[in-house]
């Protein structure tokens, strides 16, 4: 398999399914503009950041040194990176309310107890 060209990851569009599946506008985590660099630089900084692609030109070699930590994230396009690996990796919240209760261990034979109980209320009494 031949090495994939900037222009090759460039012009596929970046979307993540699995965290995103609505996309990136819709999400409400990210800015239009944020939403635009993360889709249209999105599959070169993974290239990048995997080795699949060398970096060949000054935005490569810059965005490499974010993603290294050597430089902090200054373009729109990488900080939108970085608060999408921050949103992607952040710890997922649980229940404030406890778990779900299982319906199956749940006694239902109360109800056959107020069969059983004498509300006083006689239907042979007259009230006249």
């Amino acid at each position: 398999m031949a090495a994939p060209t900037k222009q090759d990851l460039v012009y596929r569009l970046f979307s993540d399914v699995k965290n995103y599946p609505r996309g990136f506008r819709r999400s409400g985590d990210f800015s239009i503009k944020e939403a635009d660099a993360l889709e249209q630089l999105g599959n070169l900084i993974i290239a990048l950041e995997k080795g699949v692609y060398e970096a060949a030109d000054d935005e490569d070699h810059h965005i490499v040194a974010v993603l290294r930590g050597e430089v902090p994230a200054d373009t729109y396009a990488t900080k939108a990176w970085k608060k999408y690996i921050d949103r992607i990796n952040r710890p997922k919240m649980g229940s404030i309310y406890g778990t779900k209760i299982n319906t199956d261990d749940v006694d239902d034979s109360s109800d056959d107890d107020m069969d059983d109980l004498d509300l006083g209320d006689d239907s042979d009494d007259d009230l006249s």
